[in-house]
């Protein structure tokens, strides 16, 4: 009986010797996937060209990790298939517009153009993975150790309006689809699937504003910025890209901090009613375009999806008030009036426009914007046009030179502005209740 029960014990030590490690892995987070000094590439055909869901996952990128260096290129083309187009054959396409700037990730977002603008084709399917292939191959030739994401093609709206032949378009990007997570499974790469997202926020949107919702992908084809919001968390978050901007909790019974992440919260005091701190978040909230009047379908999709919990988490929780209504003041400006019920609860500070760090936060955008649009203009203004395939003029070089310069200056700015700052927070009783 004693060597049975060792047996026993070796047993469960056995067992749980074999589980732990596995747990421990469990328990810790995974690692975002772009590296400090990471240059990323996005190639694509027109749905990239838009630079829009590109300049969305910069933008986070950069206020989420505003130490670390990360380069964006976009190397959209409109029309393009896996075969090239437009922009030339494919092998001139990932030579001049991929394999030139030397990229450590590159995303491909293909298909749209590929699967033909009808029912499902066998050939057109063939032509497309055997493409598809042979763009992996080459890049993962030419560039040793580069990491690369495979995007769906995004959805084509036959949620908002009527398909236009039976199963619709959409169903045949799905069939194409599939090709596309079988290569990331065979050839070891991540995938980002940007069409069911966007299939579901078209069906959840069509509820709650059916005059709304088509504006979401107003052709059909290209989304508007409320997609391509969507299609970037969808990248984001193959990308394991973290959650939380900053989240604090403050107690004011007891003018305690009982919880921060990712910020540092000092001289916290409770005065006359008031509570007072000063807040460094380690990060700023993810910029996008909250317009209501330039892009109202940006708060629609925000309303239908989870991004804002999924990846724009900032949050300020405080318990205890006791006054009819507070003022929000940060470094002595009023941002919002509010509830202690709504405080208790937990407010979103990033849907707060006029909040400092979103403001700040903003700029970041505004300056990804410009070294962007610097960029196309070097590459298709004066690069391509004037070009012979690879081989460029002295005169032109030095004119891409001098864009090259131009666009450098302003991704430095663009990091300045995203470094933390320390704001002056206050919660001051106000004697005018917020409105209804």
């Amino acid at each position: 009986m004693r060597f049975l029960s060792r047996l026993h014990n070796m047993a469960i030590v056995g067992l749980l010797c074999a589980f732990l490690p596995a747990i421990a892995r469990a328990d810790k987070p995974t690692p975002f996937y772009l590296h400090n000094g990471d240059r990323v590439v996005f190639y694509g055909d027109s749905i990239t060209e838009q630079r829009r869901y590109t300049t969305y996952i910069e933008t986070y990128c950069v206020a989420h990790f505003p130490k670390e260096h990360f380069t964006f290129i976009n190397s959209g083309w409109g029309g393009d298939r896996v075969t090239g187009g437009g922009g030339g054959p494919i092998d001139l396409r990932l030579k001049r517009d991929v394999l030139a700037y030397k990229p450590t990730v590159v995303t491909i977002c293909l298909g749209m153009n590929d699967a033909g603008y009808r029912p499902f084709s066998p050939q057109l399917y063939q032509t497309f993975i055997q493409g598809y292939r042979h763009i992996i191959e080459t890049l993962e030739k030419n560039l040793p150790g580069v990491r690369i994401t495979l995007l769906t093609a995004p959805a084509y709206d036959d949620v908002t309006r009527p398909p236009n032949f039976p199963g619709g378009y959409n169903s045949v990007l799905t069939a194409f689809n599939e090709g596309v997570k079988e290569l990331a499974r065979e050839y070891h790469l991540v995938l980002a699937d940007t069409n069911a997202p966007l299939v579901s926020l078209l069906a959840r949107a069509i509820v709650a504003d059916p005059k709304l919702a088509p504006t979401i992908i107003p052709d059909r084809v290209h989304p508007d910025y409320s997609g391509h919001l969507i299609m970037a968390s969808a990248v984001l978050l193959a990308w394991n890209a973290p959650s939380t901007v900053a989240d604090v909790e403050i107690d004011a019974n007891s003018g305690q901090l009982t919880h921060a992440e990712n910020t540092h919260i000092t001289h916290l005091q409770t005065t006359n009613g008031t509570v007072s701190f000063d807040e460094t978040d380690n990060s700023l909230p993810w910029p996008f375009d909250r317009d209501p009047n330039k892009n109202p379908a940006t708060l629609l999709a925000l309303s239908c999806s989870d991004v804002e919990n999924e990846l724009n988490r900032y949050q300020l929780k405080v318990t205890g008030l006791t006054a009819a209504a507070y003022t929000l003041k940060v470094d002595g400006q009023n941002v919002a009036q509010l509830t202690p019920q709504e405080l208790a609860q937990g407010i979103d500070l990033a849907a707060l426009p006029m909040l400092p760090t979103c403001l700040q936060a903003q700029k970041v955008l505004d300056l990804a914007n410009r070294h962007v649009a610097l960029h196309f203009q070097r590459w298709r203004v004066v690069q391509v046009p004037n070009a012979n395939g690879l081989e460029v003029p002295p005169a032109i070089q030095q004119q891409m030179d001098a864009l090259d310069s131009q666009e450098a200056e302003v991704v430095a700015q663009e990091r300045l502005a995203a470094l933390p700052t320390t704001h002056h927070v206050e919660l001051v009783p106000s004697t005018t209740s917020p409105s209804p």
